[in-house]
């Protein structure tokens, strides 16, 4: 890998998303995190992947599950996992996705090593990231892979959130941002600063990222003259999360097929 100058905050300043601190202030609300069965035992085997380092700017490394494909040069995908941490789940979403796709994936730690099996650290954990810190690991990797990469994002829940920060932080080197169920970004002022065209998958059943969020979002992005589509199911919050004890398969596997027809038309894949 090529290495550039490592990205300033003061460049990036005006992408700083409010939606990360929205999103992060839920898990002190105990509906919230009640709302989070603990996810249900998962030990992967045979992952295709490895964990990678990289330089940040404050000198501490960032890390990530990385799945390499020499299929098509110079384009990844950066994935963001949910508030409970880089977990073998996560792991073999990046895994999926890289076969199916023909693409690298790198799916990012923003917890830094910590991953949580309780809802309790699971919320400890994500209302302690600094934005900071999160805004930096993205630098860091879009540093890595260098300045000719062109990069899709994907994260659910507080990922999906920070899926979209990326997206903004990564400016037209960013095709394509999916966001499952994350605080979308709704200050149209901001999101003039996106490049990516953005597929939000939401639950109207979700009483947190609402029906109304979305609407909301929907107005912005259209004010802002940015590409969106949106698809919502009857389903509830983290639906199509594999660990969750309620996950909706039927919901999940129709929204993989708008998320991975979404990546191939806008990355062109295929």
């Amino acid at each position: 890998m090529m290495f550039f100058p490592a990205f300033s905050y003061a460049q990036h300043n005006c992408c700083a998303l409010n939606a990360n601190a929205k999103f992060a202030a839920l898990a002190s609300e105990s509906g919230f995190i009640r709302a989070h069965d603990a996810p249900l035992p998962y030990h992967a085997e045979n992952l295709s992947g490895s964990m990678i380092t990289f330089p940040c700017a404050s000198g501490v490394s960032g890390s990530a599950y990385f799945v390499a494909s020499s299929k098509h040069p110079n384009k990844v995908i950066l994935m963001f996992h949910e508030f409970w941490g880089l977990n073998d789940y996560i792991k073999t979403e990046a895994d999926k996705l890289s076969k199916e796709l023909g693409v690298t994936v790198c799916a990012l730690d923003l917890y830094d090593g910590k991953v949580a099996t309780t809802r309790e650290d699971a919320s400890k954990y994500m209302q302690s990231l600094p934005a900071v810190r999160g805004n930096e690991i993205i630098d860091g990797v879009i540093t890595y892979f260098g300045k000719d990469t062109h990069f899709g994002t994907i994260g659910w829940c507080m990922g999906g959130t920070w899926s979209q920060t990326a997206a903004l932080r990564a400016g037209n080197q960013c095709d394509a941002c999916v966001i499952y169920y994350g605080m979308p970004e709704t200050d149209s002022e901001k999101l003039k600063g996106l490049h990516a065209h953005v597929l939000g998958i939401f639950g109207t059943k979700d009483k947190w990222i609402t029906p109304k969020v979305v609407d909301d979002f929907k107005e912005a992005m259209k004010k802002a003259g940015k590409k969106l589509k949106v698809h919502s199911y009857n389903a509830d919050h983290a639906f199509a999360n594999p660990s969750n004890p309620n996950h909706d398969k039927v919901s999940t596997d129709d929204a993989h097929n708008y998320m991975t027809s979404f990546f191939i038309k806008e990355m062109k894949l295929f």
